[in-house]
């Protein structure tokens, strides 16, 4: 039987239950789950301020959790899905709230840039509390 490969693109600073159960939907997707952690200049340029944890803390938090097989680091510039054409992966598994890098995906697949893959969204674990926007104010 072939194994599926899932991959996960995220920040995944401050790790709650929304990423747990994000992570835990994946890994039912699939056998293998890599998780792809985004990069702190990457975090900069998207949200405008560095993640609270580096890209190596984020990686050790990452890496205690069951039900990840593989951890590593995104691509150093946005859009070149680099990462991709090296994993492979059988399913990209985004979250509900990652709706514009699933068009940049769908651009990409449908320009040939990238080789065809399924596309899928988890469903929202909790989105009034448990949202990484959210629970950062609230750390704040």
């Amino acid at each position: 039987m072939n194994s599926r490969k899932v991959l996960i693109f995220g920040v995944f600073d401050n790790i709650h239950e929304g990423h747990l159960s994000f992570i835990r939907e994946a890994k039912e997707q699939g056998d293998h789950l890599v998780v792809v952690v985004a990069r702190d200049s990457m975090v900069e340029k998207m949200k405008g301020k560095l993640p609270k944890y580096n890209e190596v803390d984020r990686i050790k938090n990452i890496l205690e959790i069951p039900e990840v097989d593989l951890v590593l680091l995104g691509d150093l510039e946005m859009g070149t899905y680099n990462i991709l054409k090296e994993v492979k992966p059988d399913i990209i598994f985004l979250g509900y709230d990652q709706e514009s890098l699933g068009e940049s995906l769908n651009k990409s697949i449908e320009s040939g840039f990238l080789e065809r893959v399924e596309i899928k969204y988890g469903t929202p674990y909790k989105p009034d509390t448990q949202h990484s926007s959210i629970l950062n104010k609230k750390m704040a």
